[in-house]
């Protein structure tokens, strides 16, 4: 978690797009659309008064909508949201972010209806800037590193900076099955779909279960890289940043990032970098001699 960000969701999406899902995309540009995924931004804001985004994911496949992380919620703002006898909560961490700009919200005006047209809510980790719009998918299956999942409870999670008593009461993640091939110079994937376009890989470090997706384009792939680093400059620097488990590991992440992108075209997305939306815009690629 970066110390100071403001709400800013971005939605990937398929050429196919549900039917019930075509009307509201119909003011976009759609010129560059050639099959496979493009991926549309919508950014609220994305640096006010130094604030970094807090990025979320909807990617729409024809097998449905896959969300990935859920951003933080507008109660967040209110005292007495984050626990006051903890150091970072108290002193590194400022919240701008109003209830319009939750994800419920922001998917609501793309004709996207949470509980209707999500397929499953993929979570890279559990810190609360990530899990805290979980209540705007109810009944939705929510899938998530179970390492994760044990880190974040009990009196070690809260002194951790987690906070599992913000998780809805009836919450229950099935946990990722690291049972498909390799994807590039990570070893262990996970399909989401039966075309393999979308994959989560384990990328720990910033916490010991954490996880990314990859999203695959004609053109290129798509990283969404929860905090493997708060920004790209930071991966290309192989800079572990604040917030981590183990530096070593984190490292080790993002030099198989690197690796990965010295051998196809990816398009690098942390959820805190005020570049992701526009590198997702542009379809801007990590250049190879850069990693």
């Amino acid at each position: 978690m970066p110390g100071r960000w403001a709400a800013c969701q971005a939605v990937p999406y398929y050429d196919r797009d549900p039917p019930h899902l075509d009307r509201p995309f119909a003011h976009e540009d759609r010129s560059a659309r050639a099959g496979g995924c493009r991926i549309l931004p919508r950014p609220l804001r994305t640096d006010v008064d130094g604030l970094a985004p807090d990025l979320a994911w909807a990617v729409m496949h024809p097998e449905g909508v896959f969300v990935v992380d859920t951003g933080e919620i507008a109660s967040a703002t209110k005292r007495g949201y984050y626990p006051s006898w903890h150091p970072y909560y108290c002193t590194s961490l400022e919240v701008d972010i109003k209830p319009e700009e939750e994800i419920g919200p922001q998917l609501r005006q793309l004709g996207i209806v949470p509980e209707r047209d999500v397929r499953a809510v993929v979570l890279t980790h559990f810190h609360t800037d990530h899990v805290g719009g979980l209540a705007h998918f109810p009944g939705v299956r929510v899938l998530a590193s179970a390492a994760d999942y044990r880190a974040a409870q009990g009196v070690c999670g809260r002194i951790n900076g987690y906070l599992p008593g913000r998780l809805p009461d009836d919450f229950a993640p099935e946990p990722f099955a690291f049972r498909d091939g390799a994807v590039g110079p990570f070893s262990q994937s996970v399909a989401l779909t039966s075309d393999g376009a979308i994959t989560v890989i384990p990328t720990p470090g910033h916490t010991s279960g954490h996880a990314s997706v990859v999203v695959r384009r004609k053109e290129a792939v798509y990283f969404l890289a929860g905090d493997t680093s708060y920004t790209e400059d930071k991966l290309l620097g192989l800079e572990a940043d604040a917030v981590t488990s183990t530096p070593a590991q984190m490292r080790a992440t993002q030099e198989k990032i690197a690796a990965f992108a010295r051998t196809e075209p990816v398009v690098y997305l942390p959820s805190h970098d005020v570049g992701s939306v526009g590198r997702l815009r542009a379809g801007v690629t990590l250049a190879p001699e850069a990693v």
